[in-house]
């Protein structure tokens, strides 16, 4: 088994593992529904119905049945919550206290909670095992469209002399700047010219490169793998990178990360999370840039040079198009001022 192979399935026996914890705080029938719908949803997908189904029985114990421990509710509990029931949990997302903090969720966080609700009693319904399946009389929340946040061309340049040339960082953060520039610099590379994920390039390991046809393999949603191909210009800067590495004798030797942290293990999440905030806020501090947006800025440049969506969904790895299509529209803001000007209502000879 490759050491590719090892990480993801060392990450995904954890989040099981995460998933048994919450299950002993859960009623007794989530086992079996999270059982029933384990062939066709990720484990991660699983874990965050559960932490959804959470809040959704602590406000069932708080509002309706009151003075009964969520692990005591049963599928008779469950199919008596009316659509009203429904209507007042989605107001109570708006503002609610879960183990002494207080939360709010805006139209989204709603949606996708009221989604994993539905979800739940649609199996038990079509199980035959509740009769009543009252969630698909409950509206979903209206969603507003977001505004895409990304960097413009001077942004991403900028952003790229920061981390190479560490200006406008902190006397604390210059410290580390010397010993992470050329890892950090190959990281933001790599994000701006592939729209790479960041469970993707964490996901990385040093044979994953193929310098002869500038490719690599990653990961994907569901655990598909895919290859990627990049630019000279992102080749340069993990061959940069990878050179760095081989002359530290400090790197373990059965250590296979490409990217590793300080302390010389496969760097995490939250701290390419971090680093790109570092840097970004130096360069554009009034938006809230993350890795995310980053891979929003690949897929924006992209579509503007090709504009055929398909094959930006194809390179961003999504399975719909119309999701692709969902957050590059405003793109075509783009197109309808480039035309202002090629409709003459008069000869300029007149």
């Amino acid at each position: 088994m490759s050491t590719k192979q090892n990480y993801y399935q060392e990450r995904n026996l954890k989040t099981l593992d995460k998933i048994d914890d919450l299950l002993t705080e859960l009623p007794y029938f989530c086992e079996d529904y999270l059982r029933g719908i384990e062939t066709r949803t990720s484990t991660l997908t699983r874990l965050n119905y559960v932490y959804d189904l959470r809040i959704f029985f602590d406000f069932l114990t708080k509002k309706k049945y009151r003075g009964k421990e969520i692990r005591d509710l049963t599928l008779e509990d469950l199919e008596s919550v009316t659509d009203t029931d429904l209507e007042i949990y989605l107001s109570y997302l708006g503002n609610y206290r879960f183990r002494d903090k207080r939360l709010s969720c805006d139209e989204r966080a709603k949606a996708r909670k009221l989604s994993t609700v539905r979800s739940l009693y649609k199996y038990f319904f079509n199980k035959g095992l509740i009769e009543v399946n009252n969630t698909s009389k409950v509206a979903t929340p209206k969603l507003h469209e977001k505004e895409i946040i990304r960097l413009e061309t001077n942004e991403v340049n900028s952003l790229l002399d920061t981390a190479e040339f560490g200006s406008g960082l902190s006397r604390h953060a210059s410290g580390y700047h010397e010993k992470t520039k050329i890892r950090d610099s190959a990281i933001l590379t790599l994000f701006l010219g592939t729209g790479i994920r960041i469970s993707e390039l964490v996901g990385l390991n040093d044979e994953s490169i193929d310098f002869s046809n500038n490719s690599f393999v990653v990961t994907r949603k569901g655990g598909n793998q895919a290859i990627l191909y990049f630019s000279e210009e992102v080749g340069d800067a993990l061959a940069a990178y990878l050179a760095q590495k081989e002359e530290d004798p400090r790197v373990p030797p059965e250590e296979h990360a490409l990217f590793l942290s300080l302390q010389y293990r496969r760097i995490t999440v939250r701290a390419v999370e971090n680093l790109v905030k570092k840097y970004a806020k130096i360069v554009s501090p009034l938006k809230k840039i993350t890795p995310h947006k980053l891979r929003s800025t690949y897929g924006t440049t992209l579509y503007r040079e090709t504009g055929d969506i398909y094959i930006v969904a194809d390179v961003l790895g999504h399975k719909d198009v119309n999701t692709t299509r969902k957050h590059y529209a405003a793109i075509t803001e783009d197109k309808r001022r480039s035309v202002a000007e090629k409709v003459h209502l008069r000869d300029k000879d007149d």
